[in-house]
């Protein structure tokens, strides 16, 4: 698997914790006073994000086989962009004999740009911007509070026809805590899930994130640990 495919993926993951790589913009007029309290705290967490290195981990299994696994140091460079410094990269090994492993290698490359299209998917429900956001809510609907104090926002056709995403969102500091989309790609049905981890600095981070597609027997698997806030 290329290191590309799975930054890739481990980005969108990233971006799922409200951690913005694009420069932020202000709410546009008409965007209600709720968006525009949630648009301001995902602003703020991503300027204290990028004083921040961490680990991620990220594994790709294939037909029930780990068919990779990278592991990165992150951290956000001067020009606000993400680097990644490999830290271990297991790749499966290809069988001997020409054939095989030619064979190997197509099956390798289609997996590759299924999780590069797959990405692209995922990125929509980022909701990278204020207008997304106000989209989102328009077509959510709000329950709670649930026994653990957060709301629920669920909607559906949120990018595509029959999609559902959920978010469950701590009403006293509006960072998410848990994420799951339903949706579908290439006519598979592809769920994502992710959980938050808030640090005693008041961080929030996606602490484990998981894609899998049942049909594939393929998923992949991110976990962001061991956050240091940068001298």
């Amino acid at each position: 698997m290329s290191a590309r495919a799975l930054a890739g993926l481990a980005a969108v993951v990233l971006a799922l914790g409200w951690a913005q790589t694009a420069p932020a913009q202000s709410p546009p007029a008409g965007v209600t006073n709720v968006t525009i309290r949630i648009t301001e705290a995902r602003r703020a967490n991503a300027a204290l994000m990028r004083q921040y290195s961490w680990t991620s981990r990220t594994e790709v299994i294939d037909q029930g086989q780990v068919k990779d696994l990278r592991i990165d140091e992150v951290n956000y460079g001067p020009d606000g962009r993400l680097q990644r410094s490999i830290v271990n990269d297991q790749s499966a090994s290809l069988p001997f004999g020409f054939l095989r492993r030619r064979i190997a290698e197509i099956e390798r490359q289609k997996v590759e740009e299924y999780l590069g299209g797959l990405r692209g998917l995922l990125e929509q429900y980022t909701l990278p911007t204020a207008g997304k956001v106000q989209d989102f809510m328009n077509r959510a609907k709000a329950t709670g509070p649930d026994a653990s104090g957060l709301f629920e926002m669920t909607g559906q056709n949120v990018v595509s026809l029959s999609d559902t995403f959920s978010l469950w969102v701590d009403p006293a500091t509006r960072h998410p805590r848990r994420v799951q989309v339903s949706t579908t790609f290439q006519g598979d049905p592809v769920s994502l899930t992710a959980t938050f981890k808030t640090l005693p600095t008041g961080l929030n981070h996606v602490a484990y994130a998981e894609v899998t597609v049942p049909a594939k027997q393929l998923s992949v698997q991110v976990q962001n640990f061991d956050y240091n806030r940068n001298n």
